[in-house]
């Protein structure tokens, strides 16, 4: 049996994301590649360069579309690395038949190293003490393990500090059994235009790279840096959000994507209020009119935000009806007033198209603006017992 609520992720729209960041990417370096921000570069580079490679992040279960599925596709998009958040995130990716590179976001003093090895992960190394971890991990198995080495240039989180390279990174260079494969940073502010930490940030990143091998990669763009500007694109960037068809708000791009992932259920019950009538949890919605409600399976449990009952809204035969009273569990109620012959069985689009207008259409960043999130969490948050199908 499938429940009424499901996600439907389209693999080919994934893949067709892929390729057209990777024509943007390899767009002429000698005209400005800078979109929607307010502060872009007064000189953009001129000068020509191999066109970055892409690692493609499948971090939070590939943003919440299904990792095991995502990740494979991305492979055979072409992805030159996967990335992803820990070490379990690695091992299933493997377990599902990813044979690329996997980079290891997060800190490892703390884990258990193993699945590095057992499954060929590269670790990132952002603190002495992960470096002496995976050091020790390494030496009595007799092998040389590659990383990629973090420089915190201003986020004040993972990484080596960059005013500081001089006293901490020896020791780490020096490893026999560490093998520096790349280096990169991360941008605190890449989807604030205007702010200044982000070009500090660079600056940073680029004096940081005079201490370190410089035949080793460099990557520091994410999706809102990549979109940004073109200096940071170095020799890697790593795109996530834009993968699966979402623009970093408020940023813009002409690169032509297609969203991902849709969800929809369907309407289980209609039913009357009466004038002074409540729905839901607290009573915080009361008709001051008869009003017509449809029940929808779908609740916190699946992934929706409470604050969907202050703006948010769903898509019923073509049209916007708003979300009334509180998102309870596992439902939420309509109001379909307005609307005629609403049936159980009836399609409920809370995320996706249900139409060909523009505005018979509810994407991520739309209901990420109505309850006031960013759309990251939105796809994060489906939950686990949401059947994700696959086109």
């Amino acid at each position: 049996m499938t429940r009424s609520t499901v996600a439907r992720v389209d693999l080919a729209a994934l893949k067709s994301n892929f390729r057209a960041i990777r024509e943007f990417l390899a767009q002429s370096d000698s005209e400005p590649r800078t979109l929607a921000p307010s502060d872009a570069p007064s000189h953009p580079r001129t000068v020509a360069r191999r066109t970055p490679d892409v690692i493609a992040v499948v971090k939070a279960n590939a943003y919440g579309h299904g990792s095991e599925r995502v990740g494979v596709a991305l492979e055979e998009a072409g992805a030159t690395m996967l990335a992803c958040a820990d070490i379990e995130e690695g091992i299933v990716l493997r377990r599902a038949g990813v044979t690329r590179p996997i980079l290891i976001f997060g800190a490892l003093s703390v884990s258990n190293l193993d699945g590095l090895f057992e499954y060929g992960l590269t670790p990132t190394i952002s603190t002495p003490s992960a470096a002496r971890a995976v050091q020790t991990a390494a030496a009595p198995r007799g092998v040389v393990c590659g990383y990629h080495l973090k420089i915190d240039t201003g986020m004040h989180r993972l990484g080596f500090r960059h005013d500081n390279l001089q006293r901490t990174l020896p020791d780490v260079l020096g490893s026999p059994n560490l093998r520096l494969e790349a280096v990169y940073t991360h941008f605190a502010t890449a989807d604030v235009p205007g702010h200044p930490l982000f070009d500090d940030q660079r600056l940073r990143f680029e004096q940081a790279l005079t201490q370190i091998d410089a035949r080793v990669p460099r990557h520091a763009a994410n999706s809102a840096a990549l979109l940004r500007d073109s200096r940071v694109w170095y020799d890697i960037v790593r795109p996530g959000l834009l993968l699966y068809g979402i623009v970093p708000p408020p940023l813009g791009s002409t690169i032509p994507l297609q969203p991902v992932m849709s969800l929809t259920s369907r309407v289980v019950a209609v039913k009357g209020l009466r004038p002074g009538e409540s729905v839901g949890y607290g009573a915080r919605f009361t008709a001051g009119a008869p009003r017509t409600i449809a029940i929808v399976p779908a609740g916190y449990a699946d992934g929706l935000d409470l604050r969907l009952e202050r703006g948010g809204h769903v898509l019923i035969r073509g049209r916007r009806v708003p979300v009334v009273g509180a998102v309870s569990m596992d439902m939420i109620t309509v109001d379909i007033t307005d609307l005629e012959d609403v049936s159980p069985g009836d399609e409920v689009v809370i995320m996706g198209r249900q139409g060909r207008e523009s505005w018979q259409q509810i994407d991520v960043r739309e209901m990420a603006a109505a309850i006031g999130t960013i759309p990251y969490e939105i796809v994060c948050r489906i939950g686990a017992r949401i059947e994700r199908q696959y086109v």
